[in-house]
């Protein structure tokens, strides 16, 4: 087990579009491993490359957390084809740590994307599962949930998200 540091608001790392991954190999399947262990240890329910500062289109889900017979999985290459609906939910982030607020996002998901051998599934995701992967997504396009806020919404949590850039 590898627990990676996993960067903080204000790193440039979390404001860069990651690339596409076009190597899988056993250190793709190393680094899903560590990512599952780092987000885990940091009691996260996802992480994307950006936030350990991997700029590959990678990110890890536990399901596990919503549903006791699944796993963690990695996500390789995401993207979302369509999406339904429009839903509020609280949303944090490792990389924003003591900072929640409330964003809408589609309810439901359709995704692709490829497992840690390459190969390309597409699945229908609602809810919790729905919400983390447009958040993990998010990251890898360098948005963080903070961008979904208010002016107004922003403008509250100005000295929080300072204080975690300063720290």
């Amino acid at each position: 087990m590898a627990v990676l540091p996993i960067i903080k608001l204000g790193h440039p790392s979390l404001r860069k579009r990651a690339l596409e991954v076009t190597r899988f190999d056993d250190e793709l399947v190393r680094l899903a491993r560590n990512m599952i262990d780092t987000m885990r240890v940091n009691e996260g329910i996802g992480l994307a490359g950006n936030q350990v500062n991997v700029l590959q289109r990678i990110f890890v889900i536990d399901f596990q957390l919503v549903d006791e017979t699944q796993e963690a999985r990695a996500f390789v290459n995401p993207r979302i084809l369509r999406g339904e609906g429009s839903v509020k939910m609280e949303e944090g982030c490792l990389s924003i740590p003591g900072v929640r607020a409330d964003v809408v996002r589609p309810e439901t998901v359709e995704v692709e994307y490829q497992d840690l051998e390459g190969r390309t599934h597409r699945e229908v995701l609602t809810e919790l599962p729905a919400r983390v992967f447009q958040h993990e997504l998010d990251h890898l396009d360098g948005i963080l949930f903070i961008d979904h806020l208010s002016p107004v919404q922003r403008k509250l949590l100005e000295p929080q998200l300072k204080s975690i850039q300063e720290a």
